[in-house]
């Protein structure tokens, strides 16, 4: 069993703040969902095509992934651990977390890794 290394949104936001380029973010939410907002810097790639995706993440430094509570990301982190992949973080709370304690998010955005 893995277990899944977590973030708190008060960390990830000294991560943004400080070293940007540390850190790869990744919303794994539905397009229908990221149309609402994501995280400022985040790129989207809808959990379904995580597993297509994999060779991507493999090559990142550290890899933090939330999606709307952080139940999503956290399968999301437990499966890229099974492919050898070590240095993925969730979001502890996701996106609903990370408004309540009141900080930004980017509306309608639509990043990629590619872009």
């Amino acid at each position: 069993m893995f277990r899944v290394k977590e973030i708190e949104a008060s960390e990830l936001l000294g991560l943004m703040q400080g070293e940007p380029e540390s850190f790869l973010l990744v919303d794994v939410r539905t397009v229908n969902e990221t149309a609402y907002g994501m995280l400022p810097g985040a790129a989207a790639i809808p959990m379904h095509l995580i597993p297509v995706r994999v060779e991507e993440l493999r090559n990142a430094q550290k890899v933090v992934f939330y999606c709307q509570t952080g139940a999503r990301s956290g399968q999301v982190c437990a499966f890229l651990q099974q492919q050898g992949i070590e240095q993925v973080f969730n979001l502890r709370g996701g996106i609903v977390d990370w408004c309540r304690r009141g900080y930004a998010v980017d509306a309608g955005q639509r990043t990629s890794l590619a872009g």
